[in-house]
């Protein structure tokens, strides 16, 4: 299932948690280690650009954070990052640099990538967002299945038991998902792919394509 290989999906550069991914070729076998793993990132950042919080969460001073957003650690937000109103980070969480995390939006033990943007009423759970990487309003990652069944990754009838019963969606570098869609657990996007608003998306969608519905999957003219 190359279409879903870690190498396939994100430029590593473009993330303090490049280290996560080494010596692994799904992006979600990362999912499990992320707190443990934040919490030896914090030991490597540099003083003079990220700030103590307290309770392991650190900040970069260039960041904007404001008064009403609520950050849970162990946590690392990334410089010239914005976290709007009322954002809640409920703890193991990273995200990048030049990043926005807007109103009403929650993540939970997550990676995102820089420059990426949940900037409205966004649930982002169990998942990794790839640099550049945007969801619009309202549009949201599903984590659980509704039977509370392991989840299973799907891909033209091969399948891949993952092992993990909380599992969003793997974003790659560079996916627009549409308004009020949702990304069911297991979903993988490929890199430079749209979600159209309102989509019910599952199993793994190609790169340089327009999600229609699981019928028309057009490739782009890139």
């Amino acid at each position: 299932m190359d279409k879903a290989k870690i190498s396939n999906l994100y430029t590593l550069e473009e993330t303090i948690a490049a280290p996560l991914f080494n010596g692994k070729v799904y992006p979600w076998e990362v999912l499990p280690i992320i707190k443990t793993e934040i919490l030896d990132i914090i030991k490597t950042l540099d003083k003079d650009i990220y700030e103590d919080r307290g309770d392991n969460v650190f900040v970069a001073k260039s960041a904007k954070v404001y008064p009403t957003a609520t950050i849970i650690g162990p946590a690392i937000i990334g410089e010239r990052t914005e976290v709007r109103p009322g954002a809640f980070i409920r703890g193991n969480a990273i995200v990048g640099n030049d990043c926005v995390v807007g109103n009403s939006t929650e993540l939970k033990n997550v990676i995102l990538f820089n420059h990426v943007q949940v900037p409205h009423y966004n649930y982002v759970g169990d998942s990794i967002l790839g640099f550049y990487s945007h969801m619009g309003a309202g549009s949201i990652t599903s984590n659980v299945k509704s039977d509370k069944t392991l989840v299973v990754v799907k891909c033209e009838g091969e399948e891949i038991e993952t092992g993990l019963k909380k599992f969003g969606a793997m974003l790659g570098d560079h996916v627009e998902v549409g308004c009020n869609s949702v990304l069911n657990p297991g979903t993988v996007i490929g890199r430079n792919t749209n979600i159209y608003p309102l989509s019910p998306v599952r199993g793994v969608i190609p790169s340089d394509s327009i999600y229609k519905d699981k019928e028309h999957i057009v490739k782009k003219n890139i």
